[in-house]
């Protein structure tokens, strides 16, 4: 079983920043990976996508210019770099795995999910 497992999360004042990881297998079968979150109450929502092939990315609206999807072939990694924090942004941060070769903002189409981690943004 494929499996993703993200880090990086935690409780961070608003103005700061945060990095989260995202490492698994499923990178070298994934045509696209993805950020999500959920806040308590609210819909999974999408945050951002790559695209393997050729690096190109997507993002909510939300968060654009504000956070960086990255990844490291090399290691395997996928990354968020979230800068600016907003208390909006306290969330359960999710990334996950596509074979569909578009920059999908639908949690649908991700069929590999990681188990999320929390971050949470104090005023």
């Amino acid at each position: 079983q494929v499996q993703l497992v993200e880090s990086g999360g935690g409780l961070v004042q608003a103005g700061g920043s945060l990095r989260l990881s995202c490492a698994g297998r499923t990178f070298s079968i994934a045509a696209v990976m993805g950020w999500f979150r959920q806040a308590p109450g609210k819909e999974r929502e999408f945050v951002a996508a790559i695209r393997w092939s050729d690096s190109s990315t997507k993002y909510a609206v939300s968060v654009k210019g504000r956070f960086t999807i990255s990844r490291d072939n090399a290691k395997d990694m996928l990354y968020l770099q979230i800068n600016s924090l907003k208390t909006e942004d306290t969330a359960v941060y999710y990334c996950a795995a596509a074979r569909l070769n578009f920059l999908s903002v639908s949690r649908h189409d991700y069929s590999v999910w990681g188990q999320g981690t929390q971050v949470t943004v104090s005023s």
